[in-house]
C-alpha cells in the first residue's frame, strides 16, 4: 500500500482534533500546555508532509520554526505553571484568581 499525501493530512488533522478537545475540556494548566503543544506539532506535521509531496523546503523550514516555537512557549509556560502553583498549591484553571484584576 502506497502512503500518499492524503494518509499524512488525516493523521494531523486527527492530531489537532484531539488536542483541540483537550484544549477545551482540561482544566489543569499542565495538560492545557501539553494539548497546546500536540496543536503546534500537528500544524509541523502537515507542513512537512506537503512539502515532502510537492519538493519544496518552505514547509519544513516553516515546520522548524514552529517547532522552536512550541518549545519557546512549554518553558514559558511550565515556569509559569511552577510560579502559580507555589503562591496557589493549585493548577487548576477554574480556581485560579491570581490574575484577577
Amino acid at each position: 500500500m502506497m502512503i500518499t499525501l492524503t494518509h499524512y493530512l488525516v493523521i494531523g488533522c486527527i492530531l489537532f482534533a484531539i488536542s483541540m478537545y483537550g484544549v477545551f475540556t482540561r482544566r489543569n494548566a499542565v495538560a492545557l500546555l501539553l494539548a497546546i503543544e500536540l496543536i503546534m506539532l500537528a500544524v509541523a506535521l502537515n507542513f512537512t508532509a506537503g512539502t515532502r509531496f510537492l519538493g519544496d523546503a518552505g514547509g519544513q523550514i516553516f515546520a522548524i520554526f514552529v517547532i522552536t516555537v512550541a518549545a519557546a512557549e512549554a518553558a514559558v509556560g511550565l515556569a509559569l505553571v511552577i510560579a502559580i502553583y507555589r503562591n496557589q498549591k493549585d493548577v487548576d484553571l477554574d480556581r485560579l484568581t491570581i490574575l484577577k484584576g
